[in-house]
């Protein structure tokens, strides 16, 4: 434990910032597997209305400076390759 004043103070921030990013990366991850489920169950709208909405938390999740750019942009590319994917698929069937 911390014991001079600074060290303590820095305890106390480090502690609350990790609790800021904790909330932007669990929230990111509860997104990105709500909609790999949707699409395993076949429910491209569903899937791509909650994709609008992780492109949201993604790129305030950057302005935070909780991830980076790249990194955003890097997830939103790759899942919305699998969605496009999975609705092209989907045509494709019927």
């Amino acid at each position: 434990m911390p014991i001079k004043k600074s060290a303590k103070k820095a305890l106390r921030q480090a502690k609350k910032k990790r609790a800021h990013n904790l909330f932007y990366k669990n929230k990111i991850k509860n997104l990105t597997k709500e909609i790999k489920i949707l699409l395993s169950q076949k429910k491209i709208e569903e899937a791509k209305k909650l994709l609008s909405l992780l492109y949201k938390v993604l790129d305030k999740a950057v302005k935070e400076k909780v991830i980076k750019k790249n990194t955003a942009n890097r997830k939103k590319s790759r899942l919305t390759k699998i969605v496009n994917k999975f609705s092209k698929d989907l045509n494709l069937g019927n």
